[in-house]
Order: structure tokens, then sequence, then C-alpha cells
């Protein structure tokens, strides 16, 4: 039976972590699945944006520890399957939303930093707590401490302490905090905006966010301009620039 369930309508794709039992824990064939969900998504041209959900109280509990425990010393414990996954979801040129009604920890962190946008309820809860079990927040790493406060980072990855909603949009580890009435209205609000944004230039945004510095204003700026210039002069920007002026949808707006 498969641990992400998907179903797609009106452009977004929801994969929806589907393992309540383990607290829909990261264990190998939780993670495969979500890559394979991802992989149709990608391919998919209908589907313009990803949710990723969960079902039952807890939205992910980090990396599946039974079956850490039960690794042979050759083979690769979740947590290094975990880099994949995490990747993946980083470099998805489609925009990716985390919906996060329950409580979350260590690896389960990872996933929520790693997607563009995140909507948690206040009172979930969240931590690193990786040092209490004698290991380290080393995979997570990648997509965390771009979003986190240094200072709060620190505090959290070195106490394990547990912190709420409010505190995790506080210091940028999710978007938004909101009530869980309030949920799944402000994920499809971020939806219903992110499918109105061109496919191409969509996934060129995301580029543009992770890009590293520059090493002069001059040299970053040339390269800017050619870059907009670029999208600009394609199909999708003339249709966009033309839909615009014309007060109608752009031709990739899905048709509800």
């Amino acid at each position: 039976m498969a641990l992400v369930r998907s179903v797609t309508d009106a452009g977004v794709t929801t994969l929806t972590l589907d393992s309540p039992a383990n607290r829909n824990a990261l264990s190998s064939v939780l993670m495969r699945d979500l890559l394979s969900g991802l992989g149709a998504a990608l391919t998919d041209t209908s589907v313009r944006a990803v949710v990723i959900s969960h079902t039952g109280p807890v939205f992910c509990s980090g990396a599946d520890l039974k079956e850490t425990a039960e690794t042979r010393d050759d083979a690769k414990v979740p947590a290094e399957i975990m880099a994949d996954v995490l990747a993946a979801i980083w470099e998805f040129p489609k925009p990716v939303v985390a919906r996060v009604a329950g409580p979350a920890r260590a690896g389960g962190l990872g996933l929520i930093a790693a997607a563009d946008l995140a909507v948690c309820t206040r009172d979930a809860t969240f931590a690193f707590s990786e040092v209490r079990l004698g290991v380290i927040p080393a995979v997570i790493s990648a997509t965390v401490l771009p979003r986190l406060a240094p200072r709060a980072a620190a505090e959290l990855y070195l106490t394990g302490d547990v912190f709420d909603g409010v505190r995790a949009a506080d210091i940028g580890l999710v978007t938004a905090a909101v009530s869980l009435e309030e949920l799944d209205g402000r994920v499809a609000a971020f939806c219903d905006s992110l499918v109105k944004g061109g496919p191409i230039a969509l996934a060129g945004t995301k580029q543009l966010l992770r890009r590293p510095p520059a090493e002069s204003i001059r040299a970053d700026m040339a390269e800017l301009a050619a870059r907009s210039g670029s999208y600009f002069k394609s199909a999708e920007g003339r249709e966009g620039v033309a839909a615009f002026r014309e007060k109608r949808p752009a031709s990739w707006v899905p048709v509800t």
C-alpha cells in the first residue's frame, strides 16, 4: 500500500503523507513514494503547484528510527536517503507548499524548509530533536539553515527545545501560522495565486531565489538584465504581456 497519496485538482497536486501509525516517519518506503509522486507531478504539464500534506495528527516525526535501528552497517539509514528527497523538493521547478496541521520533528522540519511556502497551525509544535538522540541535524541543514535566523538556529539546534507555530513563523521556518480553521483556506489562497504565474517564469523565479551572491554589482546587473530580457522576449513572456494588456487570463491559468 502506498504511503503517499496523490490527488490533482485545478492544477495543484496534493501529496499526502499517509503513514499515521508511525507518525508519518520518513521510512525508505514513504520517501520512495514521495519521490515517485514528485516525479509524476513534474512530468504532468497540467500540474502547476504541489502541496505536501498529511493524514493523522502529526505532520512528520522525522527519520524512521525503527528502520534506522535495524539498518545494517553497510546499508544507508533513512537519514541518508532523506538527502535525495530534500534535494528533489528544493530543486523542484514548480512551487511547493507545505500544509502543516500538527507536530514536526527533525527530518520533518527539513521537509517544511525545503518547500517554497509553508503554512502551519499556531499550536503545531516543532523541535530539532537530533542532539537528544546523540546525532546531529546534518542533512536537513541544507534546507533549514537558509530559512532560519542564525541566533534562532543556534538556540534550537543546540537545545532541542520544542517551539510552536508562532515562533516557527517568527524565525522563518514557515511562511505563516494560522488557526486550524484558517489553514486550508490559506493554503488554497497561496495555490490560487501560484497557478496564475507562468510555468517557465515560476521555475526561473525559484532559481533566482536560490542564486549565490555575485562578486560585483555591475556583473550582477548585467547578468540579471540579460536574464530579464530573455523572459520578456520568450513566448510565455509575450503571452503574459498580451494577456495583461487585453485584460484577460493568460493561456496558462487553469480553467476552473
